[in-house]
């Protein structure tokens, strides 16, 4: 899933997209015009900030990922095209066509429909698709394989997209207020996105639309069936699909973003055996959280292990320091993240542990350079990167030295999966 989507993971060796003929081609439009009225606030939904990105950004990165789309329209109002463009290239997507959108919905997709040539010999960088799909930007946690079933159904029957059970029964209401009927719940479904047309299909039907229904009309499906007499099919789909409508959904699209980040994490210890040991121990109690990854390497900017794992999409590092009071390594590791560019898209989480080996618990010597660290992190929170610091009082001999991992996983598990800026720079003790 695209960590927000819309998290971003490593495609799975075998291809879901492997599935579609050989030499169709695929499109995206993304309507994005909504002014965000029941939102509430200023800023349309499309551009609230999740995690300190553009909510729509993270939709256009779940539809890029795809190798099988080619190219992504996304169609904004007048005053927002400059906007667009901005988060385009701060987020480096691809492929991203950006049109002006119409006084609706349907004049919108419209719009972004005709930026599409309809002879091969245009002159136009975009070619016209067989298939088109149609998708809110408000929607960023669409899948792969809902995409594939809506676009492989579109080629055959010529138009298809995802339903959903609905929730609640639908009644209508009388001219004064009252029930005057309602509809039977398991004979309806909730339409949802994405949807896909045969490009013809959906072109021919907005042409020949009437201007009531590009004015209020919100269906492409129904065009499709009203003007074209297309046989469309319906596909269900997951519950992934809702969409960032109300204020209270901006949180929960946080929330699932924040739980995808979490799931995988990456122990990085000096090759000291105080550090591989405490590695080792922190791996094992944090597995049956999340996914750990543990290497012992000394830190180089070229190193292959570091490597494959910032293919691997993960955002959440625990670079374990021998000496209690060294700080350098964290900050070569910060070095490293940065010029991976892996904090461009998703806040990394660096949490830097640092081990008291002595028998004094006290606050002494060393600990002013640990004072540094607040600094640092304010430094580094502008490059996307949360910095935690974290002081494990060790000995191997300790009997009760399985109490302190433990509580150190619990405030490492928290750091991860709360992913607080307000936090960073704080030097906690397990």
């Amino acid at each position: 899933m695209e960590l927000g989507s819309g998290g971003t993971s490593a495609r799975p060796a075998a291809e879901p997209g492997s599935h579609l003929s050989a030499g169709l081609s695929v499109a995206a439009v993304l309507p994005a015009g909504g002014r965000g009225e029941r939102l509430g606030g200023a800023t349309p939904k499309q551009f609230c900030t999740l995690l300190g990105r553009p909510l729509i950004s993270y939709t256009v990165r779940a539809l890029e990922r795809i190798s099988w789309i080619s190219d992504i329209v996304v169609v904004v109002t007048l005053e927002n095209i400059e906007t667009m463009k901005s988060i385009v290239e701060k987020y480096g997507h691809k492929q991203i066509t950006v049109v002006e959108g119409g006084v609706s919905r349907h004049r919108s997709i419209f719009n972004g429909l005709k930026i599409f040539p309809e002879s091969k010999l245009s002159s136009c960088p975009l070619q016209k698709p067989e298939v088109v799909i149609i998708h809110d930007a408000v929607r960023p946690f669409v899948e792969e394989d809902i995409l594939l079933k809506v676009v492989l159904a579109a080629k055959e029957h010529g138009a298809a997209g995802a339903i959903r059970p609905l929730v609640s029964t639908v009644v209508a209401s009388s001219a004064d207020g009252c029930l005057d009927h309602s509809l039977e719940r398991a004979r309806y479904r909730a339409s949802e996105m994405p949807q896909a047309f045969l490009f013809d299909i959906i072109y021919q039907a907005y042409h020949q639309c009437s201007d009531y229904d590009l004015d209020y009309g919100t269906e492409c499906l129904h065009l499709a069936l009203k003007y074209c007499k297309t046989n469309v099919k319906l596909i269900e789909g997951s519950p992934d699909l809702w969409k960032v409508t109300y204020k209270r959904d901006l949180y929960a699209a946080e929330s699932i973003i924040k739980d995808n980040l979490s799931q995988q994490v990456c122990v990085i210890t000096e090759m000291k055996e105080d550090a591989v040991q405490l590695g080792f121990l922190l791996h094992e109690t944090l597995k049956s959280q999340v996914k750990v990854k543990g290497i012992s390497v000394f830190l180089c900017k070229n190193d292959n292990h570091l490597q494959n794992i910032f293919l691997g999409q993960c955002y959440n590092f625990i670079c374990i320091n021998a000496k209690k009071s060294d700080f350098q390594e964290t900050q070569h590791f910060v070095d490293i993240i940065e010029n991976a560019s892996i904090s461009v898209l998703h806040p990394v989480v660096l949490i830097s542990v640092h081990l008291n080996v002595s028998e004094n618990m006290a606050f002494s010597s060393g600990m002013e350079e640990l004072a540094g660290i607040k600094e640092f992190a304010r430094e580094v929170k502008k490059k996307n990167i949360l910095v935690y610091g974290l002081l494990i009082h060790y000995n191997k001999d300790n009997p009760k030295l399985q109490e302190t991992i433990n509580s150190a996983a619990a405030i490492i598990s928290a750091l991860i999966k709360d992913r607080n800026p307000e936090l960073i720079g704080q030097l906690l003790v397990a």
